[in-house]
């Protein structure tokens, strides 16, 4: 019974990490800068993501613009758009993997077979693992790096948590 224990929370903290990964794919927060104007009301706050890029003022007024083409994206974002859209594909189908090879079900009968196909699920939620883990922490880097440069001056640059 135990073992079903680690199944289920396995699977559990599998389908947390997918749904976050939907959540860093979807929001407009890969990379945020502030600027502060020569006073407070002209201080603006540019988000830029995987699809969109935000523009939030001082005023409280927002403005989202869709990218025109994949070339507008530096390469670290374009890289990240697919990895991450590649890392949620291989989670549904890490998820329907274990589905098919849980204790609980039935579709396959004998127990070193469910335990062979618990594996390949576990292989493929891994690879779906890594696949997010690389463009954020490019996207990381990236913007480390140019913080400290002195090619790229950014006043406040920060990455959303994720």
């Amino acid at each position: 019974m135990a073992s079903f224990g680690l199944e289920l929370t396995g699977i559990t903290l599998a389908v947390l990490g997918w749904a976050l990964s939907v959540t860093s794919c979807a929001l407009p927060m890969w990379r945020v800068s502030a600027f502060i104007g020569a006073n407070i009301v002209t201080a603006q706050v540019y988000w830029e993501g995987l699809w969109m890029s935000c523009v939030f003022q001082s005023t409280g007024q927002m403005q989202c613009k869709v990218y025109d083409s994949m070339l507008a994206l530096p390469q670290d974002l374009q890289a990240a758009r697919a990895l991450t859209v590649i890392a949620i594909i291989v989670g549904v189908v890490a998820l329907l993997i274990a589905m098919v090879g849980a204790k609980c079900t039935n579709c396959i009968e004998e127990d070193g077979v469910k335990a062979k196909v618990m594996i390949a699920s576990g292989v493929a939620f891994i690879t779906a693992a890594l696949a997010q883990l690389v463009p954020v922490s490019w996207s990381a880097n990236t913007i480390i790096v140019e913080f400290y440069s002195r090619v790229h001056p950014r006043q406040v640059t920060s990455l959303l948590q994720g």
